[in-house]
Order: C-alpha cells, then sequence, then structure tokens
C-alpha cells in the first residue's frame, strides 16, 4: 500500500518526481495514461506508431542510455497491446538493438520504445539499456528520404533530355546523307502515273508495335503494290515480342521468300518493324546477304524512344504509383504481349544493343522521319484501324455482307505527345518518335516538310488531302529511293573492286 501523509492523507510518492519511478498496476504504462482512457488510446497508438518507424528506418541512431552524460530526462511508454503486436510480428520487447549509425550525437535523446518507464537523470543509469538517438537538427534518416525524393524529381524532370539524339554526337557512328529533295521529285513522278519499282524483287513490309490489334495496318500499302503487279508481303510477326525474337522470325521469311522466289528482298519496316528489321540484318547479315537488296525505316525509334523511356525509367516520381507495373498489366495481360518490346526501345537498351551489333556497311538503308501537326484541325481527324462485318441478316446488308469502318481519334493522341515532347524537350517528332532519333547513321535521311504523324504511315483517315500523296505512295517512293541507292552502292564497290 502507498505510504499517506498524516496531514493531508496524500500519497507520499507522487508521480515523476526526483527522479522515483512512479508504480503502477499495469507496468509499461505510467498511471496518468491508465486513469485517462484518452490518453491511454493516443499512447497505444503512439508506441505502435513509433515501433513501425523504427522498424521501417533501421538508420538512426542508436545508442544506451548510460552512455548519455546530459542528465537530460528520457521516457519510454508502450502499450500492453503494443507489446502484444511485436510479440505477434515476432519482434522482441527485450532484444538489444545495436548502434546502426554514430554519425551524429544528440543531446535530446528519445527511449526506443520498449517496456517501462526510463528516468535518466545526471549520474543515473535507466533502467532500460538501449535507447533511441534522434538528432535535434536534421534527422538523417529523414534527410535521405528528401534526398531520396529530390533525385526522383530531377530524374522526372531531366527525363530523356541526355539522350535524345545521341547517335549524332557519336564519333564512332557514319554521317547521314540528305536524301529529300530526291525523294520528292520521285513522289512526284509517282503521282503523275510514273513507277519506277522493279518486278524482279519482293518487297516486305514490317510493321511495328500493336500492329496484331490493327488488322488494316499497311493494307492499302499491299493493295497498292498487288495492283502495279509487285510481289509484296506483310511479315506476319509477333509486333509485341522482344527485338531479337522478331529478328529472328524476319530472317526466316527473307530465306523463304528468297528460297521460294529466287528474288532479293527490299525490307521497309514502320515504327519498331524497322528496329526489328534493323536487328535482323544486323545479327544474320552473314546469311542474309546475299538475300537482302536493301532496307528502309519509316518513323523508327533507331536510337530509342523518349516515350518508352520516360514510361521505364527507374527512380522517378512514378515509382510511387508503379507505372511499371500498370505497363505490365497492359502489355502481358491484356494484350498478351511481352514486357521486353517496350524495354527494347528505351535508350538504355538502343545502346547496349548498337553497341554488340551494326548495321553492315554495304547495305543500302533509307530512314524516314516525320513531324506531327498540333493545329486545332487534327482533333477531328479519325483513322480507320479496322473494319467490322455486318452479318447478311443486318437491314444494312441486302444479300452481301457490309463492313462498317472502325475509327479512332489517332490524330489527336499523336498531336498532345508531339506537343508533350515539344514543350518538355524542345524536340519535333511525329508524337512517339523524335526526328534525331529516326536518322540511322550511314543512311540516306528523308526529311519531308509535310506534318505527319506516326500513325497516318500505315492507317488511313478520312479527311486525307487528295492533292497530298497518300501513305502508299510514299512507301513506293521510299521503296524506289532505296532502289536507287542499292544501285549507287553497287558501282560505288565495283569501281573500287577495279
Amino acid at each position: 500500500m502507498d505510504a499517506r501523509n498524516p496531514k493531508s492523507g496524500e500519497s507520499s510518492t507522487p508521480p515523476m518526481v526526483n527522479g522515483t519511478s512512479l508504480r503502477d498496476d499495469r507496468p509499461g504504462i505510467p498511471q496518468l495514461f491508465t486513469s485517462v482512457p484518452a490518453l491511454h488510446e493516443a499512447a497505444s497508438y503512439l508506441a505502435e506508431t513509433t515501433s513501425i518507424f523504427t522498424r521501417c528506418f533501421p538508420d538512426i541512431s542508436v545508442k544506451t542510455a548510460s552512455q548519455d552524460g546530459d542528465g537530460q530526462e528520457m521516457l519510454a511508454f508502450v502499450s500492453a497491446e503494443a507489446r502484444a503486436s511485436a510479440a505477434n510480428r515476432g519482434w522482441s520487447s527485450d532484444a538489444s538493438v545495436p548502434s546502426v549509425s554514430e554519425s551524429i550525437y544528440n543531446k535530446f535523446d528519445a527511449p526506443l520504445v520498449q517496456s517501462g518507464i526510463t528516468r535518466s537523470p545526471l549520474g543515473e543509469s535507466s533502467q532500460n539499456p538501449n535507447v533511441l538517438a534522434l538528432s535535434n537538427n536534421t534527422n538523417p534518416t529523414g534527410l535521405s528520404i528528401f534526398q531520396g525524393i529530390v533525385e526522383k524529381v530531377r530524374r522526372t524532370v531531366r527525363g530523356s533530355a541526355d539522350d535524345i539524339g545521341w547517335l549524332q554526337q557519336a564519333t564512332d557512328m557514319p554521317p547521314v546523307e540528305d536524301g529529300t529533295e530526291r525523294f520528292t521529285e520521285i513522289l512526284d513522278d509517282i503521282r503523275h502515273g510514273l513507277h519506277a519499282l522493279p518486278n524482279t524483287m519482293v518487297y516486305l513490309l514490317v510493321p511495328g508495335l500493336f500492329s496484331n490489334h490493327g488488322p488494316l495496318y499497311f493494307v492499302n500499302t499491299k493493295t497498292s503494290f498487288s495492283k502495279m503487279g509487285l510481289t509484296c508481303h506483310i511479315a506476319k510477326i509477333h509486333s509485341e515480342a522482344s527485338v531479337e525474337k522478331n529478328a529472328k522470325e524476319i530472317k526466316d521469311y527473307i530465306e523463304e521468300i528468297y528460297w521460294g522466289s529466287k528474288k532479293r528482298v527490299l525490307l521497309l519496316g514502320h515504327s519498331k518493324g524497322g528496329v526489328d528489321a534493323a536487328a535482323s540484318l544486323s545479327m544474320y547479315w552473314d546469311e542474309l546477304k546475299d538475300k537482302v537488296a536493301g532496307l528502309a525505316l519509316a518513323q523508327s525509334p533507331y536510337g530509342g524512344s523518349p516515350i518508352a523511356s520516360d514510361i521505364l525509367r527507374e527512380g522517378q516520381l512514378g515509382d510511387y504509383v508503379n507505372i511499371r507495373k500498370l505497363m505490365e498489366i497492359l502489355i502481358c495481360k491484356v494484350i498478351k504481349g511481352d514486357m521486353q518490346a517496350l524495354e527494347d526501345l528505351t535508350y538504355e537498351k538502343r545502346k547496349d544493343f548498337l553497341r554488340k551489333y551494326h548495321l553492315p556497311k554495304d547495305l543500302p538503308i533509307v530512314s524516314f522521319h516525320t513531324e506531327a501537326s498540333i493545329s486545332p484541325a487534327v482533333l477531328a481527324t479519325l483513322s480507320r484501324v479496322a473494319h467490322a462485318e455486318l452479318p447478311t441478316f443486318s437491314p444494312l446488308s441486302v444479300g452481301n455482307p457490309t463492313t462498317l469502318p472502325v475509327v479512332i481519334p489517332l490524330g489527336a493522341a499523336m498531336a498532345a505527345c508531339a506537343q508533350l515532347l515539344q514543350i518538355r524537350y524542345g524536340e519535333k517528332s511525329d508524337g512517339l518518335v523524335t526526328c534525331r532519333d529516326a536518322e540511322v547513321p550511314g543512311s540516306i535521311v528523308v526529311r519531308p516538310k509535310r506534318k505527319l504523324d506516326h500513325a497516318w504511315m500505315v492507317y488511313s483517315s478520312f479527311n486525307d488531302d487528295t492533292s497530298e500523296a497518300d501513305a502508299s505512295q510514299v512507301c513506293e517512293a521510299l521503296l524506289t529511293l532505296l532502289v536507287e541507292a542499292g544501285l549507287k552502292k553497287r558501282h560505288e564497290i565495283a569501281n573500287k573492286d577495279e
């Protein structure tokens, strides 16, 4: 029983006086907390929260109370509920916590959350041998967290600014040749009915990313070539597969076409299709050099894509919302593709690949890039990406199946992306690929003045300007320029041998 003062009848052991610990029927909780339910709940919640933060941030300096000579008063408390919670998690309330950082010493020390009340007046050792030393100034863990956030912000803001156009800055890459003027002349001839593509070759069109979900991808171009009596194929590859996997499939396509027709193959790849085709020729040139006549890349991110890099780059603010996981769900679960397909278009992956594999010097190459329009008129542009066939019993079909076009506003989406890249990086693009990243070293580069977005090359739109060339004619002009480049290169090689 408590000793009572005979005069006042009050306890002779007042709480928290002269370093004397307060006696309590429930160990670990001050009598003040147990007597007031609201304070008791607050103490329990604070103890629980502090335990969690102590476990999450192991960098906080820890030292024993006996090492502190400032005579500062320290208090440690924990509720029975908090100790039970810690026990359920496998934490030991009596375990010794070693010092993990000696970077700072603070005269205002707080105890590690453990059972019992700890008071530490000058010269008196604490009942609790382990306490948590917190800085009165800057907490090293809080500082490191803040620095981490700042670094994420910096990486997010900086983005791909240091990577765009890296191929043009590389000193070991061959220079490009401007073929825009000759391309314009060829395109004008085509529009006047002068076609120069030979039928002694087979034309292989390689579609880009997500082409498996666009049934009309390159269809108009193939139809146009077939009407001219040219043999044209669209490579049936899994566009959402990795670059190296598609490179092997394209190699098999080329060999099958060559052994079946005995004709050499001219390739035209759009977007990632150009990257896949270039990878195939880089990796398997020894087997394909007698079967391939040239390669044209249309709007292909040969150097990499800022869109892919900004989405997948680690150490950004997007890590907090797990953007990468969302993209994995979209590509792998919804589209049934391979996440590697998008990763292969990042600057990091492109740099690694191009250091390992180089396009052959004797291969004729044409690269083509455009700039998307960001005018308000593009908001009304609808691209036809597929068609739906109505059943024969439909009121709209009289005896024959009727097809209705499936259209989406790709032009508006491309314009929005192009404006974003322009504002953020000051780079011209077709909406997905910057102009500088689409120029292949050693190639003949075509830089048209006409505003064309990334989707225009492969999907027709309902409001195309009939006074301008369509996508099929542009593809024909690119391949015609490629044929001329091949003839020129062969003459150069022949003259060199002589």
